[in-house]
């Protein structure tokens, strides 16, 4: 067993959704969206991070993450949980971040999700975008999606992801999942196979240049549908977003091949819970004929004035969506307003809920915890009898030998490796 499994295996027993492991420094666990050391876990000098990281990583991330000072992959722990991995090199050394994959797909039902956001789960062709910032849980929703037309409907997916995240048993459909850098060289080279490979529904893990936007627009266009991501906030800046990519020459008729492909847009923000946990609240816009005109001449800046008229389609604002959560007493208002995006409109809407906006006690809060004298981690240890962590590997040279400022020695300068490689 690799040392950092036991780290994994406190990560999923707390409720984490991420480790932290930076060289020189304690590893720290983002709990309920808060950073909290692991407690009993030692600072790990950059030569042993080399050693912990380096005993999970597949060969070819060996050679990458050499090569270009950053990778990814999944990694998987069977009967625990698959784990996303990046690793990269900062000024400390190296450094990770995991992201934990539940082994079971959460439902739509078990997320909450609303009917318009499953209907969109029964279009046969167009484009469907989940948003959100990094860390939103896009791919938890997607995942929900798909696992919903997984069981209701008889139909051929092909997933492309960086990497795997959710393994997909096959129900009623046919899943065909493929990982950037192990199956196919890029999105829009496993988008463009993806139409001679006879597929009903495509889902991009990442829509991140141009040409793999042109590509998923084009497959939405020529009868499949398409589900992707976008790292935008709001439906109208999603809307914007894919437009500002293409060349002024070509916007209009972006514009236009948008306007009748795209169907939906979900962009969601996590806010943290009152007692514990993370809720996603949920911006919701279905394409109808006003919102497809707006999009064709250049309007996108009337697309939340149209959500706000079209509750009965299901659509639905941030700003209502954070409005929700706060009367039912899940989200703290301050939590709330602090992810709006329109803060105005949303200072309004808590006047007319009576709800007083506390930002200035908060911020005391904060400082009252920022002195000197931090208040100690939450207790994140396995609980009582439960075994310690395993040591840590030991280095093949005494941490003194390393050389002071820069890279430990055995590790490698980055700048150096770059300057290297361009002849310099």
């Amino acid at each position: 067993m690799a040392w950092i499994d036991s780290l994994f295996k406190r990560m999923v027993e707390v409720g984490a959704s991420d480790l932290h492991m930076t060289s020189t420094l304690q590893p720290m666990f983002r709990l309920h969206g808060d950073m909290v050391p692991v407690e009993g876990c030692p600072e790990i000098s950059a030569k042993q991070m080399q050693q912990v990281l380096m005993e999970i990583t597949p060969a070819k991330n060996k050679q990458e993450f050499e090569l270009c000072c950053d990778t990814d992959y999944a990694y998987e722990i069977p009967g625990l949980a698959r784990f996303r991995v990046n690793l990269f090199t900062d000024s400390r050394g190296p450094g990770a971040v995991f992201r934990v994959i539940p082994e079971e797909i959460l439902t739509a039902e078990q997320l909450n999700l609303p009917s318009a956001v499953t209907d969109f789960c029964f279009l046969s062709k167009g484009l469907v975008l989940v948003t959100g910032p990094t860390g939103s849980g896009k791919s938890t929703t997607l995942a929900a999606m798909i696992d919903h037309i997984n069981k209701s409907r008889a139909d051929h997916i092909i997933t492309i992801e960086d990497p795997i995240e959710f393994v997909h048993p096959d129900h009623k459909c046919l899943i065909n999942q493929r990982e950037v850098g192990g199956h196919t060289e890029s999105f829009k080279r496993a988008l463009r196979a993806a139409l001679r490979e006879d597929p009903d529904i495509v889902l991009v893990g990442e829509m991140r240049d141009l040409e793999t936007i042109e590509i998923a627009i084009e497959t939405a266009e020529t009868g499949h549908l398409v589900f992707g991501t976008l790292h935008t906030t709001t439906a109208a800046s999603t809307v914007d977003r894919i437009i500002d990519q293409f060349p002024s020459d070509r916007q209009a008729q972006i514009r236009t091949m948008l306007s009748s492909s795209l169907k939906g847009v979900v962009a969601q923000t996590l806010c943290k819970k009152k007692q514990k946990g993370r809720v996603a609240a949920l911006e919701i816009l279905v394409v109808n004929s006003a919102v497809a005109s707006q999009i064709r001449d250049g309007k996108t800046h009337q697309i939340p004035s149209t959500m706000q008229m079209g509750v009965k389609l299901g659509m639905c604002t941030l700003n209502d969506s954070l409005e929700k959560l706060v009367k039912s007493d899940q989200v703290s208002a301050e939590e709330a307003y602090i992810k709006a995006v329109d803060k105005e409109g949303f200072k309004s809407k808590l006047n007319g809920l009576g709800v007083e906006l506390n930002l200035g006690a908060s911020a005391k809060a904060e400082e009252s915890t920022a002195g000197p004298a931090p208040a100690p981690a939450p207790n994140l240890a396995m609980g009582q009898g439960a075994e310690p962590p395993a040591p840590l590997p030991s280095t093949p040279q005494p941490e003194s030998e390393a050389p002071s400022g820069g890279a430990p020695a055995g590790i490698g300068d980055p700048f150096e490796r770059f300057k290297k490689r361009r002849g310099q």
